[in-house]
């Protein structure tokens, strides 16, 4: 695993945005948890996992009204995740470096800590992200208890913490997480041009198009994928852009995803 970075901490500590800018910087391959949890939950499913059958029989109320926190911990999944990203990770090619971010991630599995950065935000930095994202009051706990978890793993590995708390930009965080990583970001490889830039980018984006319309295939969900409006990274392959679009999921394959003004790029 030494082509990977890793990028740890709990829901709401900026870990996507972070690994994102990271990766479309230096022309690496971005690899997100969140945008496998349904794909995770099957390969549960069909190895006879416990927790996994029981939170697809049950229905989103069940889960956040009556379930304890602990229950709720082991039906996310959380602990077996870790490994399933690893095997995930292990099947990707080994060129262009890997940046793997996600709360599932274990310390445990990181053999050099000179790879790996866990973001850590302040409980009261992680609930206003929570917030912001309008999350009922049974998420919401369970990500504030996750965190907590997150947190003592990490320090008792011995992994390098960055703290998130608001008083720092975007910039200023990819910044640091650049610093820790600088000899081997130096080293690379990375995508050598603008094309496999633009591949990368489609190929991080497609994950999360297919992770709408694997939540919408449960029996459970309602709505349409296709009108589901999500977030996309601008497909253009310039190395300093860092600009998001939202489109509707139906959309996306309709070309490249391309923020305003950003088309001359492809020809470039």
């Amino acid at each position: 695993m030494e082509h990977v970075l890793w990028i740890g901490g709990p829901p709401g500590a900026g870990k996507t945005t972070i690994a994102s800018r990271i990766a479309r910087k230096h022309g690496l391959r971005l690899y997100s948890s969140d945008a496998r949890t349904w794909e995770h939950r099957d390969r549960a499913i069909r190895e006879g996992n416990p927790a996994a059958l029981r939170w697809e029989a049950m229905t989103p109320s069940e889960r956040w009204e009556r379930a304890s926190l602990d229950e709720l911990l082991a039906l996310t999944l959380h602990r077996e995740r870790g490994q399933m990203i690893v095997d995930d990770l292990r099947r990707l090619p080994a060129s262009p470096l890997i940046v793997a971010e996600g709360s599932p991630i274990a310390p445990e599995t990181v053999r050099d800590r000179r790879r790996a950065v866990w973001l850590i935000p302040t409980p009261e930095f992680q609930r206003a992200q929570l917030d912001a994202r309008w999350l009922e009051p049974g998420p919401l706990a369970l990500y504030l208890r996750l965190a907590a978890e997150i947190d003592r793993q990490a320090r008792e590995h011995g992994m390098r913490v960055v703290a998130v708390d608001g008083s720092r930009s975007v910039d200023e965080i990819v910044a640091s997480v650049e610093r820790l990583f600088a000899d081997i970001l130096a080293e690379g490889p990375h995508a050598a041009t603008p094309g496999e830039r633009r591949a990368l980018v489609r190929e991080a984006n497609a994950t999360i198009a297919s992770q709408v319309r694997a939540y919408h295939a449960r029996p459970w969900a309602e709505g349409d994928p296709d009108a589901a409006v999500r977030t996309f990274a601008c497909e253009c392959g310039d190395r300093s852009c860092d600009a998001d679009v939202r489109l509707a999921v139906g959309s996306f394959d309709d070309g490249p995803v391309l923020a305003p003004g950003h088309a001359e790029e492809l020809l470039t």
